[in-house]
């Protein structure tokens, strides 16, 4: 199943078009929520399985926006694939290098990255992910029962400040929480549409060609080990996220398009362009 929001409210994907929630509702006499986050949080999905009969809006004529726009936690991974180490001179470590971003850091699916003024930082890349979707309150999970706390998969788009981080890496959380450093969606597949994850292709495209492209399976820590391993030291909680890693990320400027493609998942895009220094209180 493949869900999204949209500025009608949550849908499911289906044939080219976008089926609401608000119509399923209509013609089936349910009560499905009107948020996807409240789905992942305790809502039936049942309801969504049969849509024969209800009619969809065209993908054309919807405008899709985040999932939710506020994931309680994002967890990010950094270093996970050589290639991305190699590239800005670091060394991978043993244990996922996990870090949190703040939920204003976010933008829209297919809206701007606004780059902070160049005395902020002027070395900015974009990296395309593979983003994982918590979808059940779970702490020490055993590996194999990693898969029953999944809701499902994402594209997202993770933004550094390389010269920020370069100064320093205790400066790592302050090089990501940039205002829209960070998006995931559309869409959001469940694991049943997606059966062999580490074989997917993560994609990172700038401009008009590929700047990076990897297999999961090449990833130093994989998905369900990466969510296995979170929970040993917290309790994640539904629709929680983990953006797990880029084999290289795309150095943008003002003017640029970056999109992070997973066949099988999503295509998230986003414009570049350059903020100024606006007071803001």
């Amino acid at each position: 199943m493949k869900l999204m929001r949209c500025q009608h409210g949550p849908a499911v994907l289906q044939d080219g078009e976008a089926v609401l929630f608000s119509e399923i509702n209509a013609k089936r006499g349910v009560s499905l929520p009107d948020s996807l986050l409240a789905l992942i949080q305790g809502g039936s999905m049942e309801a969504l399985r049969d849509l024969r009969g209800i009619a969809g809006l065209p993908l054309a004529e919807v405008t899709p926006l985040l999932p939710y726009p506020v994931p309680p936690k994002i967890w990010c991974i950094g270093l996970n694939y050589k290639s991305h180490a190699e590239d800005i001179n670091a060394v991978q470590p043993e244990e996922p290098g996990s870090f949190m971003k703040p939920a204003s850091c976010l933008f829209e699916p297919g809206g701007d990255i606004v780059l902070p003024p160049a005395d902020v930082s002027d070395d900015v890349d974009a990296e395309g992910e593979l983003g994982v979707v918590i979808g059940r309150r779970c702490r020490f999970v055993p590996r194999e029962h990693v898969n029953e706390v999944i809701f499902g998969y994402t594209t997202t788009l993770d933004l550094t400040a390389l010269d920020v981080l370069a100064r320093n890496t205790r400066y790592l959380t302050r090089a990501k929480s940039i205002d829209t450093f960070f998006s995931f969606g559309p869409v959001i597949v469940t694991p049943d549409e997606v059966p062999d994850v580490e074989g997917l292709e993560v994609v990172t495209e700038h401009n008009n060609g590929v700047c990076s492209r990897d297999f999961v399976r090449n990833m130093r820590h994989k998905p369900l080990d990466l969510v296995r391993f979170h929970t040993d030291f917290f309790t994640l909680e539904p629709g929680d996220l983990i953006s797990t890693g880029c084999p290289k990320g795309a150095r943008i400027k003002a003017g640029d398009t970056v999109r992070s493609r997973i066949d099988g998942v999503g295509l998230l895009t986003a414009r570049v362009t350059q903020g100024v220094r606006v007071p803001l209180y």
